[in-house]
């Protein structure tokens, strides 16, 4: 049977506002929503995002260069990206370009699946039918009073597992924090922290440290996400000390410097974007090298996406966890045409009944 050819694709920039902002200047998100015809009539929908930098540039990648190179190559969305980015990476092998090139893999799986009436899942071959999800928040300008207000918020709604920030400038204030939330939190619910690439190696040594009396489950980004040297050095520190894993991966572009850090022992979890990554052909690649590895993957933020693939990830080393920040849903924000592909309740991602990827943007 002939694959069917790219006939159209079309994009359009959005910005969606949050309802709680990230930050003073962080007030929305930005989304480009993509579409793609097939010349056997099928269409898909997809998208790239990027929360506040940069949504003008990914619109330009994909409106001109990724639109010019797709239109008549085969659809198949597999098959397609390496050459895709071979075509694009003169403009830089990861960041702009692979957030772009999401939006034209996502539209070509999200036809694949319309064409045969099934869920993405479903096509790629669903392993599991609910995933955990962990609360998650931009809170590192919350007083302690507001932190402790959302932890306890997510211990209502069920969540087992809750991941805060850290990295204030007196490392006091960061260790009176996290006993707050563990005290909220009690002994049995998990607690990962995350720094967001703000300290050094020698500070992000003495943190983790202190803060381990909190019991984490994780430390998220410790460090610049692009210094392999220092989370390589950095997980020797805490192998003979406290033990706490280094998670990284959501300002990590490509496979290939996925492969860096897990080659080096840098990071036990892994947490790529499925967007900043290129989209699922990326993805699948990444995490088959996560379980060559012996590492955890939990796909980063983007749970209406990453909970639908979480379904189908490998499971080899830990089931994969869904991350939920608070009142950031697309479905939440009121961005979506349909009803969301996922539900989240109790702590538990489930997908609700779909077609595809089921993300069309109102």
């Amino acid at each position: 049977m002939t694959t069917p050819t790219i006939a159209a694709f079309d994009t359009r920039a959005l910005r969606v506002p949050l309802t709680r902002p990230w930050a003073a200047d962080v007030t929305s998100i930005g989304v480009v929503a993509t579409h793609v015809v097939r010349s056997d009539g099928a269409e898909g929908w997809g998208f790239s995002w990027t929360p506040q930098i940069g949504l003008e540039a990914v619109h330009a990648l994909l409106a001109n260069d990724i639109t010019a190179f797709a239109v008549g190559r085969a659809a198949d969305p597999a098959a397609l990206w390496p050459a895709a980015w071979a075509h694009l990476h003169e403009a830089g092998g990861g960041g702009v370009t692979t957030i772009a090139l999401a939006g034209l893999d996502l539209a070509l799986w999200d036809a694949e699946a319309r064409a045969v009436g099934a869920a993405v899942s479903d096509l790629l071959g669903r392993r599991r039918e609910s995933v955990r999800a962990y609360g998650s928040g931009v809170n590192l300008h919350y007083s302690i009073d507001e932190l402790v207000a959302q932890v306890q918020r997510w211990v209502d709604a069920g969540f087992d597992a809750v991941k805060v920030k850290v990295g204030k400038p007196d490392l006091t204030e960061d260790v009176d924090r996290m006993a707050a939330v563990r005290a909220t939190l009690g002994p049995d619910r998990a607690l990962m922290i995350d720094a967001n690439q703000r300290w050094s190696l020698d500070r992000a040594t003495a943190s983790i440290e202190a803060l381990a009396a909190s019991d984490l489950a994780w430390i998220e980004e410790p460090l610049r996400a692009d210094d392999l040297a220092g989370h390589t050095e950095l997980a020797r520190r805490l192998a003979s000390g406290s033990g706490v894993p280094i998670a990284l991966g959501e300002n990590v572009h490509t496979v290939h410097r996925f492969g860096d850090f897990l080659r080096a022992g840098a990071a036990q979890i892994v947490q790529p974007n499925i967007v900043r990554v290129g989209g699922i052909s990326p993805l699948r690649e990444i995490a088959d090298l996560a379980v060559a590895h012996g590492a955890a993957l939990h796909p980063h933020l983007l749970p209406e996406l990453s909970g639908q693939l979480a379904m189908v990830l490998p499971g080899d080393v830990a089931e994969p966890l869904a991350e939920d920040v608070e009142d950031a849903g697309f479905g939440a924000l009121g961005a979506l045409r349909d009803t969301s592909p996922v539900r989240i309740a109790d702590g538990i991602l489930t997908e609700t009944p779909h077609v595809g990827l089921g993300l069309r943007f109102a």
